[in-house]
């Protein structure tokens, strides 16, 4: 079967750059979109450059340049869209609106994946201020897609590992706690960590499955379902270290968020739902969904024993 020529939107950004290294690597003709708004920034220029010198072809077209957008759409059969989410860096999802309408036009794309990889949006209408923009505007881009009848598939991809595990789930740092670590509540509470290079892998080998064509695919890798407990006992045992433990109840942990920025405070309230309301784990996979490591289970995805001790 002949593969999906696939365009990235997003390519240099954090999870966009492993989904253009995923493509290559399952032998997808790529191309990546190079927005002239790249200005000076010399490191996503040379990053583009080298996606080039792996075979990826560069395609220079602008959000507001809806003819050259179409262009470049028109190129293709795939759009994966992984522009930034987060408010600790660039919060640029409502721009997928262009992208959708540009792919309403181009009317040639069979399958469109938009900027999610992390909790199910859809499954986040309760959640809290101001957290819950970033699930209300997944859902409105989801809602253009779907009214325009553009062949789709999300991803959940729920937690990134690189911001979750090593820091063994503490805000405001990547590294490990070294004497005293806060737990949620009891720690108890399930949450799944993923790999991001294995985020992209997943995603891409979806593109072309016609199982996964108009569902939600969550990525729920068994040995990476654990507690914050379970975390830090890894790391404890990794480290050789046994740390303080400070638990945290819930409405002391949604009060410290109180005169943060707002980045925090976004970042206290979905903690808040994955940590004491377990969000990630607290639902059955039912229909129009599928879980990614049951249909490619010959991905070997990366345990968080192996991810983390890198950080000894």
């Amino acid at each position: 079967m002949e593969k999906s020529r696939v365009l990235v939107v997003g390519g240099t950004g954090y999870i966009g750059r492993r989904i253009v290294r995923a493509s290559l690597a399952l032998g997808h003709p790529t191309l990546v979109l190079m927005r002239p708004e790249i200005g000076l920034d010399i490191d996503k220029l040379q990053m583009l450059l080298s996606f080039k010198a792996q075979g990826a072809r560069l395609v220079e077209a602008s959000l507001d340049d809806r003819a050259a957008l179409v262009a470049a759409v028109r190129q293709v059969d795939v759009v994966v869209s992984a522009m930034s989410g987060v408010h600790f860096r660039s919060h640029n999802l409502r721009l997928q609106h262009k992208l959708v309408e540009a792919i309403k036009e181009a009317g040639n794309i069979r399958r469109f994946i938009p900027s999610e990889f992390g909790m199910d949006p859809s499954r986040m209408g309760h959640a809290l201020e101001p957290g819950r923009i970033t699930f209300d505007e997944k859902m409105e881009i989801r809602r253009a897609i779907e009214e325009a009848n553009i062949p789709r598939t999300y991803i959940s991809a729920n937690f990134f590992a690189a911001y979750s595990c090593p820091n063994l789930c503490q805000m405001r740092t990547l590294l490990p706690p070294k004497e005293k670590v806060q737990v949620y509540g009891d720690g108890n509470v399930k949450a799944i960590f993923v790999d991001e290079d294995d985020i992209a892998t997943y995603t891409i080998k979806s593109i072309d499955d016609p199982r996964t064509l108009n569902k939600t695919i969550y990525l729920r890798p068994q040995e990476n379902i654990l507690s914050q407990n379970d975390v830090i006992a890894k790391w404890e045992k990794l480290s050789g270290k046994v740390l303080e433990k400070i638990h945290v109840l819930a409405d002391e942990f949604l009060a410290s968020m109180k005169d943060t920025d707002l980045a925090n405070q976004v970042g206290v309230t979905h903690y808040y739902h994955i940590f004491y309301e377990g969000c990630l784990t607290n639902f059955e996979i039912g229909e129009n969904e599928a879980e990614a490591t049951l249909l490619y289970p010959e991905v070997k995805y990366t345990r968080m024993d192996d991810y983390m001790i890198i950080y000894l």
